[in-house]
This record gives C-alpha cells, structure tokens and sequence, in this order.
C-alpha cells in the first residue's frame, strides 16, 4: 500500500512530510555542524554534478547564558536561516565522543533541536560519521582538518578557506551530503 503523497512548496513529500530521492536536478545543502556555544553552518547548491558554495557561517550563543536560552537562540537562528535558504535537505555529522559525556551531551541537544527543526518543516535529515565526511571531500577517511579545509575551498572555488572551523565542517557535511545524493542517484 502507499503513503499519502502531499507537495509543500513544490517539493513532492511522503505521508511523513519526506523526500528523500534526488531526482537530479537542483538541491540546496544545508550542512550543520552542531554545538551549543558555536554551531557551524554551510549551504551549497547541488546541480547535476556541480556543487555550487552559497553561503556559510556560524550561530553563535552566550557561554554563560542558561542552556534553554542558548538553544531558544540556536533555535531562533536556524529558522531565520532556513527562512531566507529554503534548504531541500540538513545534514549534520553523526555525534562522536571518546571520553567528555558532558560535551556530548550538549552537542547531542542541538542535533535534537535540528531534527525537531527540520520535522516541523517536513525537510529530509541525513547523517553521516567524521569519516564518511572526510571520504567524500578528501578520498582518505582519516584525513585531518587543515587537508578537509584545503579540499572544500578547492572543490567549492573559493578564495580563501572558509572560516571559522565550525563553517568549515558544515560546508564538508553539505559537500559529502552532495555527492552522496550523486552516488545514490548512479546507483538507482
């Protein structure tokens, strides 16, 4: 049996407000880095196999502002962002932590507050692990930062690599989540 089909915004949804099929043609990327002081963002465009760099940036929130306030802040702004981009997917980096659970546990609120985000407005949400990142910009899963920055700057055109770092990482996410999409599209 089928799920209801319904279209928002001329984007073809499933009964769960999903579309997770690239049909080819254009796509706006928003990559996200997550973090409750700075939370990294990056958009890109994927058209055919070009990946065009839009815009990237940081949200940035008060150390010492309560935590429901900082995420009322994040919140806020990523709506704004989502507002003026009118992204088709958000991709974020699959949470990782060795020892600091505190860290992790405030990094895994915003990745909440995204998800929650980005239900309320029915767009798709991919994850992908550090190395599937760094596989997908640099071709070697262990790459360090300085070699994924090299790479975005190179493959998105850019002047300059972008800054800060927290930018930088989501640009990487959009740019994995593109060429992702690239390869399930071959692979249909």
């Amino acid at each position: 049996m089928q799920g209801k089909v319904t279209i928002v915004a001329g984007r073809v949804l499933d009964e769960g407000g999903r579309n997770d099929e690239w049909s080819g043609g254009s796509m706006v990327i928003l990559g996200i880095d997550p973090g409750t002081a700075t939370t990294g963002f990056g958009i890109v465009e994927k058209q055919g196999n070009n990946v065009k760099y839009i815009t990237c940036g940081v949200i940035l929130t008060e150390k010492t502002a309560l935590m429901p306030d900082r995420l009322l802040t994040i919140y806020t702004q990523l709506n704004r962002i989502l507002d003026v981009h009118e992204p088709d997917v958000i991709a974020t980096e699959q949470l990782f932590f060795s020892n600091n659970v505190t860290t992790a546990m405030q990094v895994g609120r915003t990745v909440g507050l995204v998800l929650l985000t980005a239900a309320q407005r029915g767009i798709p949400w991919q994850e992908y692990r550090p190395a599937e990142v760094k596989m997908a910009v640099v071709g070697y899963g262990s790459a360090d930062k300085k070699q994924v920055q090299y790479m975005v700057t190179q493959l998105l055109k850019l002047d300059k690599p972008p800054k800060p770092d927290d930018a930088a990482d989501a640009l990487a996410i959009a740019v994995c989540h593109a060429h992702s999409a690239t390869m399930n599209q071959l692979s249909r």
